[in-house]
C-alpha cells in the first residue's frame, strides 16, 4: 500500500501549480540551509574558550551586501513573474469552455449544465475539454476545492465568481468545501466524474428531462413580468435585451460598462446602481424574490438572445 504525498495531477494546471510549489519549497530550503548551517558552524567555532581568530575583518563589505541583496531580489522577482503567469492562465478561461453553473447551499453543491441536466454533490465533465464554472452562494461563504485539479475558489454570497480547468485524466476525484460553512461542513463533499467525450454526451442526453437553462430563463422572464417592459412595445421605456450581452452599455453618469454576468446580476438585484443612459430608473429590485439558480436561468436567457436584433429601439 502506498501513501501519496500529493494528489494525482488531473488537469492541465495541476503540473504548473506543482512545479511552482516545488520551486518555492526548494528555494526556501536552500536559504534555510544557507543561513542555518553557517550559524551552527559559528556556534561551535567561536564558542567561549575555543581558540579562534576574533579580530575584526578589515575588508570592504560593500560587495557582500550588494551580492546578498541582488541575488535574492532576482530570484524572488523571477518567482513572482512565474507565479503571475500561472495565476493569469488559471484565472482567464478559454473562449469556448464548457459552461456550468454551481450553487453552494448549506450543505451541498448544486450544479446545472446548460442543456438542463442537474446534479447535487457530483459534477460530470468530459476529458480534454476546458470547463468554466460560474459559482454562487445561496447563504454563507463556501470554498470550492478539487485537490486533483489544484483549484480552490472561495464562493461569497452576493456575487458570481468563475473558475476553470481542463481535465486530463478519466476517473473520479474528490470535491470538498474548504471553508467552515456550518454544522455539517464536514459532510459537504462530492465527486468529480471525468468521462470520455462520448460517454459524457450520453450521460448528458440521458438526463435531459427538463428545459435547458436558457429555456427555463425565458419562461421565468415571462412569469416575473419582465417581458412587459423589455420585450416588444412595452408600456414603460426599457432597454431592449436582444443583442445586449457582451456589448458596452452607456450609463446615466457618463460611464460605460460591459454587459457581462456581473452587470446583469446587479441590474436584476440592484437596478438603481447602474441605470442605462436615456431610460428612467423605474425597474423594481428582485432581491429576495428569486434564487441564485433563477438568476443563472435569467442570465442564460439573455445570453441566448445576444445575437438577435432588438424588436424596437427607444
Amino acid at each position: 500500500m502506498t501513501f501519496p504525498l500529493f494528489p494525482e495531477q488531473a488537469s492541465t494546471s495541476a503540473r504548473q501549480v506543482d512545479n511552482l510549489y516545488f520551486a518555492l519549497t526548494a528555494l526556501s530550503l536552500f536559504f534555510v540551509a544557507l543561513i542555518a548551517l553557517p550559524t551552527f558552524y559559528f556556534l561551535f567555532k567561536y564558542r567561549r574558550g575555543r581558540p579562534a581568530d576574533r579580530s575584526p575583518l578589515r575588508i570592504s563589505t560593500n560587495a557582500i551586501e550588494v551580492t546578498w541583496t541582488a541575488i535574492p531580489l532576482l530570484l524572488v522577482s523571477g518567482l513572482f513573474a512565474w507565479g503571475a503567469r500561472v495565476y493569469f492562465e488559471i484565472e482567464v478561461p478559454p473562449a469556448q469552455a464548457l459552461e456550468i453553473n454551481v450553487v453552494g447551499k448549506q450543505w451541498m453543491w448544486k450544479a446545472q449544465h446548460q442543456p438542463g441536466r442537474r446534479e447535487i454533490n457530483e459534477l460530470h465533465l468530459p476529458v480534454g475539454r476546458p470547463a468554466k464554472l460560474t459559482l454562487a452562494s445561496e447563504d454563507v461563504i463556501f470554498s470550492f476545492f478539487i485537490p486533483a485539479v489544484r483549484i480552490k475558489q472561495d464562493v461569497v454570497p452576493g456575487r458570481f465568481v468563475t473558475q476553470w480547468f481542463e481535465p486530463t485524466k478519466i476517473g473520479t476525484y474528490h470535491l470538498f468545501c474548504a471553508e467552515l460553512c456550518g454544522a455539517d461542513h464536514s459532510r459537504m463533499i462530492g465527486t468529480i466524474h471525468v468521462l470520455n467525450p462520448e460517454a459524457y454526451e450520453e450521460w448528458l442526453a440521458a438526463g435531459r428531462t427538463e428545459d435547458s437553462l436558457a429555456e427555463s430563463g425565458a419562461r421565468l422572464f415571462r412569469v416575473l413580468g419582465c417581458s412587459g417592459c423589455h420585450a416588444g412595445n412595452g408600456v414603460i421605456p426599457s432597454p431592449p435585451l436582444e443583442g445586449l450581452y457582451g456589448r458596452m452599455v452607456p450609463l446615466q453618469n457618463g460611464e460605460f460598462v460591459r454587459a457581462d454576468d456581473r452587470y446583469l446580476r446587479d441590474s436584476i438585484l440592484l437596478p438603481a446602481s447602474q441605470v442605462t443612459a436615456g431610460y428612467p430608473s423605474v425597474m423594481p429590485t428582485f432581491r429576495g424574490r428569486i434564487s441564485e439558480e433563477e438568476l443563472f436561468q435569467l442570465i442564460a436567457y439573455i445570453k441566448s438572445i445576444a445575437n438577435q436584433k432588438p424588436e424596437r429601439r427607444q
